[in-house]
């Protein structure tokens, strides 16, 4: 593993530096002193592996599409931003816009997260994006969402208080979002709707809760899990907004 100290760096020479790095040979890279370095992994592309230690600056992987980014730390706004495929994994929080845009990968965030996580999360055919919350999400997550799985654990937490903020799933015409927890009618934005689980749901389920106890060594149990499941009123909410009555 190459080790890079980002100290005195701007983002600019420091993502020079990687991609440097990386072009000539490198496959793992151990980046310290990050803090405030933005488009750290902006459009890698291939199986490298980026240890980040510290606070990166926003939209840590953007464009990304196949590495594995890790974060010992927190990160800013826009983490996985337009990420296509590949893996982020975050030890700490994260800000606003987790997963912006994502049309396919998996990020999991071991703490809270900010506003308008998994805004506009697409997917195609069985390519589809996927974010893990450990702990509790801002207001709009959801937002738009047209593809992709959210799923908010709420682990940690206190048990009094809510784990998801208020107009959850705003404009959202596809994909799903699943809380471990009730949650509470008045959160929801009026284009969703609570359905049951299937046997499809607790596999899915199972699986991610199971990767984010191995990657962050927690002990979530999903079978003894209260699960909520959102999934959209509609595919075309606005639909009479655009056309002619």
């Amino acid at each position: 593993m190459k080790f890079v100290d980002a100290s005195g760096m701007t983002y600019k020479t420091l993502n020079d530096v990687i991609n440097r790095l990386l072009e000539a040979g490198e496959s793992e890279l151990f980046i310290s002193n990050a803090y405030g370095h933005r488009f750290i992994g902006c459009g890698l592309k291939g199986d490298y592996h980026v240890v980040v230690e510290g606070v990166p600056g926003n939209n840590i992987g953007a464009y990304m599409d196949g590495p594995w980014l890790e974060v010992h730390g927190s990160a800013q706004d826009g983490v996985g931003n337009t990420m296509n495929s590949g893996t982020i994994v975050v030890h700490g929080h994260a800000g606003d816009i987790v997963g912006y845009s994502m049309r396919g990968g998996t990020i999991f965030i071991n703490g809270n997260v900010g506003y308008r996580s998994g805004i506009h999360m697409k997917a195609f055919e069985d390519k589809y994006p996927v974010v893990v919350i450990g702990g509790r999400a801002g207001n709009f997550l959801g937002e738009y969402m047209a593809g992709g799985v959210i799923i908010v654990l709420g682990n940690n937490l206190p048990e009094e208080g809510n784990i998801v903020g208020n107009y959850l799933g705003t404009g959202m015409h596809g994909g799903v979002i699943y809380v471990r927890g009730a949650v509470e009618a008045s959160r929801l934005a009026k284009e969703v709707l609570q359905a049951p689980l299937d046997d499809s749901d607790q596999e899915l389920l199972d699986h991610y809760v199971q990767t984010f106890n191995r990657l962050f060594d927690s002990t979530i149990d999903v079978n003894t899990s209260l699960w909520t499941k959102l999934v959209p009123a509609s595919d075309r909410p606005y639909g009479e907004l655009y056309s002619h009555q």
